[in-house]
């Protein structure tokens, strides 16, 4: 059932929604309740425990119940579950990842293009391209570009108002984009691409917006050259 007293959230929104609540209790110093989410985020309260409601279902965050000290129900606050460690747990790619996109940044003559065509051929790579002489339609080509981008960890999905603006509201290389934005971005605009180009769809990626809001970057879809 829809959250009394709001809208049921769209499916397009929601989880660009659902990473506003969660990144801003990874930011918290403390727990936070339902209230003080809704009135940071803007959203309704119920919304918010819809949002809390998945977010623990999926593990990402934990539910706590504070003792008020006077007659009452007692409060709920929540907290996010803390990432693993990846020094820790697996090799420091991430590392890896800035001292590559540092060098390129620092090195080419142009950063942005060279990352460009290397997210090309890898988006190529990542797609099977379709039998001679069949088309792709531009719904299946957006389909299957969409989850080339979840399996990489984007979790994107069109926008309701504009099937050709797909909402991406989970970057995975985040940190990483924000001291290397030019080549990690360009990276990204690229894959898309080359996926759509090795498909053969009638639909390009135009350009990627990144940040547009804290947690979600846009990529703008239009008509491929012939």
């Amino acid at each position: 059932m829809p959250p009394r007293g709001d809208r049921a959230p769209d499916p397009g929104r929601a989880g660009v929604s659902r990473q506003r609540v969660l990144g801003l209790m990874r930011a918290a110093a403390g727990p936070l309740g339902v209230q003080e989410l809704a009135d940071r985020t803007g959203l309704h309260p119920n919304t918010v425990r819809f949002h809390l409601d998945r977010l623990v279902g999926e593990e990402l965050v934990q539910r706590h119940v504070v003792e008020r000290g006077e007659p009452g129900r007692p409060r709920l606050a929540f907290t996010a579950v803390p990432r693993p460690d990846p020094a820790r747990d697996r090799r420091n790619y991430q590392f890896l990842a800035h001292i590559l996109a540092g060098h390129l940044s620092g090195t080419a003559e142009d950063p942005a293009q060279v990352a460009l065509e290397a997210g090309r051929t890898w988006g190529r790579h990542l797609v099977d391209r379709p039998a001679p002489f069949r088309r792709v339609t531009e719904q299946e080509a957006v389909t299957r570009l969409l989850g080339i981008l979840d399996e990489i960890g984007f979790t994107p999905s069109p926008a309701p108002e504009d099937p050709r603006r797909i909402l991406v509201p989970n970057c995975p290389f985040r940190e990483l984009a924000e001291d290397h934005r030019e080549v990690v971005c360009s990276i990204h605009l690229g894959l898309m691409r080359g996926a759509l180009a090795e498909m053969g769809a009638p639909v390009t990626a135009e350009r990627l917006l990144p940040f547009v809001e804290p947690f979600l970057c846009i990529a703008q879809l239009g008509t491929a050259n012939a």
